[in-house]
């Protein structure tokens, strides 16, 4: 969300969609790329400090295929939100959308990454 989120605000010119028009198409690639980032710096860590053997590869595809689903389920929820007349799903955090909006994309990336830990282990 991180690397989406600065990404898309200081380059995202073009715009993926008008159900979330603040959602540009250098967000989703800077997005993309902190996940990778992220997922390579987290097998280095558990290499060194565990003494696991990660498959780098497989790193690349769970950030690859995470960061996709979490923009897919931040997308299906703005939908929601729109279909049903709702600006925000609360006021605990006034003006980000609520509770809900915090942890939309996870609906998705969670059980992706159960799949994803069963079929490719991440380390050994």
């Amino acid at each position: 969300d991180s690397g989406a989120y600065f990404v898309g605000m200081f380059m995202g010119k073009h715009r993926i969609t008008s159900v979330s028009p603040k959602k540009s198409v250098e967000g989703v690639f800077g997005g993309v790329a902190g996940a990778i980032i992220g997922m390579i710096l987290y097998c280095l860590i558990m290499h060194k400090a565990f003494s696991f053997t990660p498959n780098y590869w497989f790193a690349v595809i769970y950030g690859i295929l995470g960061s996709v689903a979490a923009v897919f389920g931040d997308l299906c929820f703005s939908v929601i939100k729109r279909q049903t007349g709702v600006k925000d799903y609360g006021n605990l955090f006034p003006g980000h959308g609520g509770v809900l909006d915090r942890f939309d994309s996870m609906l998705l990336v969670a059980p992706l990454a159960e799949l994803l830990l069963i079929f490719l282990p991440l380390a050994v």
